[in-house]
């Protein structure tokens, strides 16, 4: 190479690096240090100490306990000079809902067979569901399809040589066993069967319960749950989200009601359970045909969401948005636990919103934003099944395209001091790399979940931001501590029976407000990085969410 090609490019790199820019740091600079060790236990306390109060009346969503939450919420936004990121320039996003309340004396399951009618009753074997009407009714035959599932990447279909058209299909609750993880939770969503059955041409779907099921959720408290809780954001039309016209009959079955259903089958009910638990594909015509008839009533109200926004610095990337969420609601008043009726929800999730907070505070206070931009999000009506965050996710109040990750916060236990986080979701993406980082900066151990098989990942606010294509990771505290005299795994399984949705989460229960303020240092260090990194968070190659949803996020960024 001759001395005046060395000089040329040796020119040609220089104004490359002049027109790159300023070169920015993705590791945490000593004034971003400084920033996240001014974290306060004491300021998580005081978050918590106000939002688990009995004056909120444990934050049910579309309640006066709920509202006052939430205007505390947008006035700490307010005070930390965070933009509103609401509707109509404010803090809160309301989320149109419906309460809905099935008239059981009006619904009727009737089994017709040889001219014999057979009539099941309400409670005591079938729970009716909402559909898209208030009335609806459908007489068919009915054919039983197993899991009711089609996962064409592994293979299997329930529906494989069925006509289900213009039938009631009868699914056990509960994708194959075989399946991983992943597909297992999502295939086994009522949601996904319900779809998957409108596309086969059904016109109503019975849900069977196991016997498996009923020993980790009782009948008694999933009629009761039906019972009281049964909330959905409404569309446009204000019919209830998610509910195909196409099905127009459907109801959840016991085994006690099953078994009507299947007396003179080919199969047996007791078969049919044995197949599903042992993944073995079976489908067949029950005898006869059945008459559903839904009917309910519907309220319509609202829930805010809570939204602000601390605008990034980088005039390329701060369209880009890191979405921070915790869900504000909890399950408010209900049956009195040893005369407490009240049902603060301290840990669940007053702890995951102060830490949120805290997080604001220590975000704006660093000298410099982050290059994207961070939105902080406090949802509505997560223990009703992800009302707000999913209503947020399809409805952002920023360009949905714009929003690269979702760091989502729900129910930190501060049981014992700090020593090591599950992150739920991360493997799914190169978040993960991003959080190993950013623990090990803070001596935090990452540990792998310890049921994989249960994919909490889907059962939080975060799972909304992943069915529209976004990353997301969920945080939570491991089973180790640095205090050898504490055993963690049987402290964390002793919260989980005696306190998790009682009244006694609440205030004056042991809470280790060190290991809180740990925790939130370690979730403002990883969306500071994220939201520093020159490229957005990715699914790995061949993730099964990342294929299954991550077209939507594509669409979403065109």
């Amino acid at each position: 190479m001759s001395r005046f090609a060395g000089a040329h490019r040796i020119l040609i790199a220089i104004c490359a690096l002049a027109l790159a820019g300023p070169a920015f740091s993705q590791e945490p600079t000593p004034e971003v240090e400084r920033v996240m060790e001014g974290i306060r236990p004491q300021a998580i306390r005081a978050h918590m100490r106000f939002l688990a109060d009995d004056l909120l009346e444990g934050r049910k969503t579309a309640t006066r306990g709920h509202e006052l939450a939430a205007k505390y919420v947008a006035s700490a936004f307010e005070r930390l000079g965070l933009e509103p990121t609401g509707t109509e320039n404010t803090y809160f996003q309301p989320v149109p809902m419906l309460r809905m309340t099935m008239e059981e004396s009006r619904t009727s399951i009737v089994l017709e067979r040889k001219g014999r009618k057979t009539k099941l009753v309400y409670g005591k074997d079938y729970i009716g569901s909402f559909l898209a009407e208030t009335e609806s009714s459908v007489s068919a035959p009915l054919i039983y399809v197993g899991s009711g599932t089609t996962a064409p990447e592994l293979k299997h279909d329930d529906y494989a040589g069925v006509d289900a058209r213009g039938k009631i299909v009868v699914i056990t609750i509960g994708a194959p066993p075989a399946f991983p993880p992943d597909q297992k939770a999502y295939y086994g969503e009522r949601q996904v069967l319900i779809e998957n059955a409108r596309a086969h041409g059904a016109v109503g779907a019975l849900f069977l319960v196991t016997p498996e099921f009923l020993q980790r959720v009782p009948w008694e408290l999933a009629l009761r749950a039906s019972r009281s809780m049964a909330l959905t954001w409404r569309d446009e039309a204000g019919r209830p989200r998610d509910r195909p016209a196409e099905i127009r009959g459907m109801a959840v079955l016991n085994p006690e009601g099953a078994a009507k259903l299947f007396a003179g089958a080919p199969h047996s009910l007791d078969e049919v359970f044995k197949a599903a638990a042992a993944g073995q594909p079976l489908a067949f015509a029950l005898p006869g045909r059945a008459t559903l008839r839904m009917v309910s009533r519907r309220e319509p109200l609202e829930s805010p969401n809570v939204a602000a926004v601390l605008r990034g610095s980088d005039p390329r990337l701060r369209d880009e948005y890191v979405v921070v969420s915790a869900h504000l609601d909890h399950i408010g008043v209900g049956d009195p636990v040893e005369g407490d009726a009240t049902y603060n929800g301290a840990y669940d999730n007053a702890s995951g919103i102060a830490v949120l907070l805290e997080m604001a505070d220590a975000l704006t206070r660093l000298p410099t934003p982050p290059r994207r931009s961070v939105l902080f999000l406090a949802v509505t009506a997560e223990e009703v099944g992800l009302q707000g965050s999913d209503y947020f996710a399809r409805h952002p109040t920023v360009p949905s395209g714009g929003i690269v990750a979702n760091v989502n916060l729900d129910m930190f236990l501060m049981l014992y001091p700090l020593k090591d986080v599950i992150a739920f979701g991360a493997e799914h993406s190169s978040l993960d790399a991003t959080l190993k980082r950013a623990a090990g900066r803070l001596g935090i151990a990452v540990s792998p979940d310890p049921v994989p098989e249960e994919v909490i990942f889907t059962r939080s606010d975060q799972y909304s931001f992943v069915q529209q294509g976004i990353p997301a990771v969920f945080l939570t505290v491991g089973q180790q501590t640095t205090d050898p005299a504490i055993d963690a795994p049987a402290l964390w399984g002793q919260w989980m029976r005696e306190r998790y949705h009682k009244p006694n989460d609440d205030m004056n229960q042991p809470i280790d407000f060190e290991s809180g303020a740990r925790f939130a240092q370690l979730n403002f260090l990883l969306t500071w990085m994220v939201a520093q990194e020159d490229q957005p968070p990715s699914w790995n190659p061949g993730d099964f969410f990342g294929e299954t949803f991550g077209e939507k996020r594509g669409k979403a960024r065109e």
